[in-house]
């Protein structure tokens, strides 16, 4: 809440749409990131662990698929 402030007092000072940019920005890299992280490897510990619903599941390469390319 406490930043939420800040930005409103922070728009007096910039144009609006200049602090726009910025909290745009910054939440699509947050949920840019999120998903790359939730569709990396799993840290040790999280191997089990289930995806989210909104996470789309990407598919990777394997060995398989390469080797039907050859």
């Amino acid at each position: 809440m406490n930043l939420f402030l800040q930005l409103l007092a922070t728009a007096g000072q910039f144009p609006t749409y200049f602090v726009l940019v910025y909290v745009v920005g910054f939440i699509a890299t947050v949920t840019i990131g999120s998903l790359a992280w939730y569709n990396s490897k799993r840290p040790a510990g999280w191997e089990d662990a289930q995806r989210p619903d909104f996470v789309p599941d990407m598919e990777t390469k394997t060995k398989e698929s390469e080797e039907k390319k050859s």
